[in-house]
């Protein structure tokens, strides 16, 4: 699948820590995500989004889906510019109040 849409295969992406809020959850946002392939993929999605202050990621690969909790505000694109800056697509967003 090496070089197949976003998929970085061969190279190993290291996985990603679990990032804890620094604040009360607010809510969640639900953002679909196309053309992950792989636990690289996976770890690099969790990663671009993770390095946003008040997102918490985690990537749920066979839905093709992050869950990003969020401890304040964090714009949908500031969430899509995160997605793409690893190499993938957003296709929709949707929110949750906790």
């Amino acid at each position: 699948m090496k070089g197949q849409g976003g998929c970085r295969g061969g190279g190993k992406v290291p996985k990603t820590a679990r990032k804890a809020l620094e604040g009360r959850k607010l809510g969640e946002k639900f953002i679909t995500i196309q053309g992950m392939r792989c636990e690289n993929c996976k770890n690099s999605v969790e990663r671009q989004i993770n390095q946003l202050p008040g997102a918490a990621a985690k990537v749920e690969l066979r839905k093709n889906m992050a869950v990003v909790a969020l401890d304040r505000f964090v714009s949908d694109e500031e969430l899509t510019e995160a997605v793409e800056k690893a190499g993938f697509q957003v296709t929709k967003i949707e929110y949750k109040e906790a």
